[in-house]
């Protein structure tokens, strides 16, 4: 995965990809909605759990997690 870029996740998402990934053991979903706004949703389902299940998050807030994501999977929308 060390090929793999914020630049090419940022091209996939524009390009109208849904992108699958794994951040601290949860599974995500992220969707590009519109300009510099993307939607992440929590796929993995727990009874009790503190995380969101839908956000609406900036460029800048995915560029921050990508660092942090595993398992990167994508499908076109």
């Amino acid at each position: 995965m060390q090929d793999y870029t914020f630049e090419r996740l940022w091209q996939e998402l524009d390009g109208g990809y849904q992108i699958f990934y794994t951040y601290m053991d949860r599974r995500y979903l992220l969707t590009k909605l519109q300009s510099n706004c993307y939607s992440k949703e929590l796929l993995t389902e727990e009874d009790k759990s503190p995380h969101p299940k839908k956000l609406i998050v900036t460029l800048k807030s995915v560029k921050e997690t990508f660092p942090f994501m595993e398992d990167i999977e994508y499908k076109v929308n």
